[in-house]
């Protein structure tokens, strides 16, 4: 460990920074030629620095016309550049500040001939132009000719004078290159398509380095330049592989190439995922059919003639004659074989067989079979494992078998069989487990067959999962997360009525359930406590979440402050925090940060008082109650910090001011206690003392926030658990919506590997959203019932009003309206779903942002209202947009928001514009009205 932190400070000396996921640096330094060097340090991959250097090279040539030799790696690309070639060229220009600007003699700019031509602006791409840029240049990569080459010798184009001959490589070489100069002057050759596509779909991934361009255009990853009088650590290393390279990148070894794209253990992932419940996920009927297939038994592979025969006895093993005619043979054909001494007669397990001659030799040794006479010598000489070849041949035409199968089949004991099957297993050929649907205990099966039969029964289970409009996944999202009717308690702290409520989580124990679903997801803090948890837990008042934080099962995160007194926060429960919770976001850490970070190192909660005391008898004797209540916040918005209540968050929220403002230190409390005015009159000198509680948006004991599992493998694991939990069915938007880091594809290797265990499906089930859709069995079975209760209540009547009660929630009721947060994980527009164009004459866009609302009808989105409510977007949900206003399923969105507004949840709402119109002069005015908005001269207003 100390040679690993010892090598990054030595990295961090030389370049000033250390690589990352949010940092690459472009380090540049002439070699021992006098030639520029320039390194990108990346942590991205080969398969994303491969489709780079290509664009870079392409870059450089049209831009420099230089020749710049570029060297891809794991860990970054190498440039060299000629200084022959640098004196007229347009160096960097500096406007986008990711370099100083610099120019050749003329240019406006002072050349600097110390200045490489190559800094940040040069390595980054337009996002859009990545994928044609990539598509152009990799006909002319050394990985293309070696695709090629090995297209063309699958599809027979390059074939031996003698197959029993090796070739040498340099000739295949040579030979391939010929084709291709034919081959390219014909667009549409079929073995060069191939291999352009191999190389884009299989080898690169053009689609990753699409995503890190944009990622780099939006600052979300940064580029920093740096020049050093010699390499840094990081780039000897790379240098040395510049020079060891191979001549044909494409020719490095398959496990090394694997390699290059493995970012998670598989052996631990695999514990994590315990054994895998094959028997439930393999297809009953899917393995019979592939068993038939094995076993020649279908009416395609049926035996015709007696080389049929020949062929069966060969890739099947000894058979009886009963077996033969199983799969079509006349009896006379395996005689006809014998007389010409291509079949033997063998006695096995006490029954006749025909065998191959070829077999002749492994049957003698494996199993003690007594040959005929006239064996050829050729057939009789020893194998190295005779009985695991013929062992490893019964599985390869067999579906999963135990051990006393086999045994029976040669006429072997148990243990004999067992052992040598543990040999094959050793060595990959074969895998213990439990497979067959219909089986007891634990089974053999042939590596290669155990994936076919897997990928058949998964396909079978896709075919079963038919789409779902996409408006039926944002009704069952709600549900799913046990969303009811929003019913906060009032500032009194005194739960409204629930008579509209339809909530299934209630207590302290439903609220522990709902925050298990919700665990790792942002939400706005000024929605938390009003709309997401109310409406989710009947009757939630604000006591029961302290209670959870004070007793230590749950916490409460920052994940960014929103400008004024509104931030991102996310709940965990405590066990799992340190599995869920995101690293911490930038900030630039000022002393008194550190102080207090300094003084809560211990591990233990301190009152606002207590740290107060103790950064100003260390660092900071001067610093205000307002400065250290500021740097509170900073620290806990950033991911740092944690309270043991949410008491200072609702006095921050309520405030309307900043954390340390001089509104809470207006007057000073009395002193408590007998003795304290005494106290108080001879403190520290003449200093006035503060409350001893501090200002109210610091109540309750801070604390620094569980150190985050270091273990990648561990993290995705419960990550993708978490997301199966909480939206049923995982989609790219989803993900991306929660701002996951990694995105989806952090996500995406642990969901396949819980299809491939049985623990999730993976296929097209909502439309719309593409193929890699993840689901729990339960989530589709739902999602389904949903889809068809929306279809089936399509065309209902409404009532005048909604019911409540029970009858809301009734199996066949009238549609129902919700009031969610726009950022709510349980909204799936602007997440798993986009959102629809606005309607006609309004230019707003809808966002999940904090402070706006959307109102859903059984999916549909039908309203969006941004924070205040001076915005309001609304959908026609009929065939006819003329009579939107008068639609009876408006009528209901437009009460369900008025009686959240008048459970405490809104505040007052002055709506002044609609659909891009004025709002007293709009159409839906009138059914506004009529649900109880009130005009003024600003607009429609409705109080809470």
């Amino acid at each position: 460990m100390s040679n690993v932190l010892s090598y990054l400070a030595e990295q961090k000396q030389a370049c000033g920074h250390v690589p990352d996921d949010r940092t690459i640096v472009v380090e540049r330094f002439r070699d021992e030629l006098g030639d520029w060097r320039v390194v990108i340090h990346s942590p991205f991959g080969a398969q994303v620095h491969a489709p780079w250097a290509l664009a870079l090279g392409a870059r450089l040539a049209e831009r420099h016309g230089m020749d710049a030799q570029v060297m891809h790696a794991d860990d970054g690309i190498v440039l060299r550049l000629p200084d022959a070639d640098l004196m007229g060229l347009d160096l960097l220009d500096g406007d986008d500040g990711f370099g100083p600007s610099a120019g050749p003699p003329g240019s406006g700019a002072e050349y600097d001939p110390e200045q490489s031509p190559v800094g940040a602006a040069d390595v980054a791409f337009d996002q859009g132009e990545v994928d044609q840029l990539v598509t152009d240049q990799v006909g002319g990569s050394a990985l293309f000719a070696s695709r090629f080459r090995e297209c063309a010798a699958r599809a027979l184009l390059l074939p031996r004078r003698s197959p029993g001959k090796r070739t040498p490589l340099w000739q295949q070489r040579q030979r391939a290159a010929q084709l291709l100069q034919v081959a390219s002057e014909f667009g549409s050759f079929p073995i060069v398509l191939e291999a352009v596509r191999e190389c884009l779909q299989d080898v690169f991934d053009v689609p990753g380095l699409t995503e890190l361009m944009g990622d780099i255009e939006a600052r979300r990853v940064r580029l920093v330049e740096v020049t050093t009088p010699e390499p840094s650590p990081f780039a000897r290393s790379l240098l040395f592989g510049y020079v060891a390279q191979f001549l044909y990148e494409g020719d490095s070894p398959l496990a090394e190439r694997r390699a290059a794209a493995l970012s998670l253990d598989s052996r631990l992932l695999a514990e994590l995922l315990g054994q895998a419940e094959l028997r439930e996920l393999l297809d009953a009927e899917v393995l019979a059919e592939l068993e038939r297939e094995l076993q020649w038994r279908t009416d395609d592979r049926r035996v015709k003639d007696v080389e049929g025969v020949a062929d069966v006895l060969r890739l099947l093993g000894p058979l009886t004659d009963t077996e033969l005619a199983e799969r079509g043979a006349d009896p006379a054909w395996p005689r006809e074989l014998a007389a010409t001494r291509r079949a033997l007669s063998v006695r096995i397990a006490g029954a006749d067989h025909w065998a191959a001659v070829e077999d002749a030799g492994r049957l003698r040794d494996a199993l003690g079979t007594a040959l005929p006479v006239g064996v050829p010598e050729s057939f009789t000489e020893p194998v190295k494992d005779p009985l695991g070849d013929l062992l490893s041949r019964y599985a390869r035409t067999h579906g999963p078998f135990t051990s006393e199968q086999a045994a029976a089949r040669f006429g072997l004991g148990t243990a004999v069989t067992d052992g040598a099957l543990q040999r094959l297993a050793a060595a990959g050929r074969v895998v213990q487990g439990e497979f067959h649907p219909a089986g007891i205990g634990q089974e053999w099966c042939d590596a290669q067959v155990l994936r076919r039969l897997r990928r058949r029964s998964l396909a079978a289970l896709r075919e079963e999962l038919e789409p779902v409009p996409p408006a039926a996944l944002a009704a069952f999202l709600p549900q799913w997360q046990h969303v009811g009717a929003p019913r906060p308690a009032p500032a009194g702290g005194v739960p409204a009525a629930s008579g509209g409520a339809s909530h299934s989580l209630r207590g302290i124990d439903g609220l522990v359930r709902a925050i298990e679903q919700l665990q790792g997801a942002p939400v706005p803090a000024s929605a938390l406590e009003k709309l997401v948890l109310p409406s989710r837990v009947g009757g939630y008042t604000p006591a029961l979440l302290d209670e959870l934080t004070a007793t230590g099962e749950v916490l409460w995160a920052g994940a960014g402050a929103l400008p004024g007194k509104d931030g991102w926060l996310s709940l965990h429960l405590a066990d799992s925090a340190p599995l869920l919770l995101p690293p911490p976001l930038p900030l630039e850490l000022t002393a008194l940060h550190e102080s207090l970070l300094t003084a809560l190192a211990p591990g233990y909660g301190l009152f606002f008082r207590q740290l107060a005391d103790q950064v100003r008898a260390t660092t900071h004797p001067d610093a205000t109650d307002p400065q250290l209540a500021d740097a509170l916040w900073d620290l806990a918005w950033s991911g740092r910090l944690t309270n043991d209540t949410l008491a200072p968050l609702r006095a921050l929220l309520g405030s309307g001011r900043t954390a340390g403002s001089t509104a809470h230190r207006a007057r000073r409390a009395v002193p408590r206690g007998r003795y304290g005015s005494l106290t108080a009159a001879v403190g520290r000198g003449a200093r006035p003392t503060a409350s001893r509680s501090g200002p109210p948006t610091v109540g309750g004991r801070w604390s620094l926030l569980p150190t985050t599992e270091p273990d990648p493998t561990h993290r995705a694991h419960a990550l993708a658990r978490a997301l199966l939990d909480r939206h049923g069915v995982v989609t790219r938007g989803a993900v991306a919506a929660e701002g996951v880091e990694g995105g989806f594809s952090a996500a995406y290797r642990v969901l396949a590997a819980f299809e491939e265990s049985g623990q999730a499906r993976r296929g097209y089930v909502v439309e719309g959203l593409g193929a890699a859709q993840f689901a729990m069995d339960g989530a589709v079975d739902r999602l389904r019932a949903v889809s068809t209760q929306r279809e089936r209540t399509a065309d209902d009547a409404l009532p005048e009003r909604a019911p409540t009660g029970p009858a809301q929630s009734r199996r066949g009721g009238p549609p129902r309206a919700l009031v969610l947060a726009a950022a709510d994980p349980a909204n799936a527009y602007g997440a798993a779903l986009a959102w629809p164009e606005p309607p006609e004459g309004s230019t707003h866009k809808p966002g999940r942002k904090a402070g706006s609302l959307v109102v859903l009808v059984d999916g549909e989105l039908t309203l969006y209202m941004e924070r205040g409510g001076k915005t309001l977007l609304i959908w026609p949900l009929g065939p006819a947009p003329d009579r939107a206003a008068t639609d009876p399923r408006l009528q209901l969105a437009v009460e369900a928001l008025t009686d959240a507004a008048r459970a405490g949840a809104l505040g007052t709402i002055t709506t002044e514009r609609i659909n891009g119109t004025a709002a007293l002069s709009s159409p839906f005015a009138v059914t506004l009205e009529t649900a109880g908005f009130h005009p003024t001269p600003r607009g429609l207003r409705l109080r809470g």
